[in-house]
């Protein structure tokens, strides 16, 4: 999912554009905000893991990364849990 900025990219999901007479229809009305609403959600996830020190500085080989994001996930949903 992407915004309006990766026009002509066909392997990105991006709302519709309001044409020339600048009226879009209800379902692209309807579209846009459910695009709004998980591009948020995806961003302050984000944006909370680039919180985490290891994962900003991260100098380790590429195919452990995906082991410690899982594991600082992981760490960060504990507290959730109770």
């Amino acid at each position: 999912m992407a915004d309006g900025g990766y026009q002509g990219n066909p392997d990105v999901i991006m709302p519709h554009r309001k044409p020339a007479d600048g009226t879009l229809t209800n379902w692209q009305e309807d579209l846009n905000a459910i695009h709004r609403k998980v591009r948020a959600r995806v961003e302050h996830a984000l944006a909370r893991v680039k919180c985490w020190k290891i994962l900003r500085d991260y100098r380790r080989a590429a195919s452990t990364l995906a082991d410690t994001a899982s594991g600082i996930a992981h760490l960060h949903n504990l507290p959730l849990t109770g």
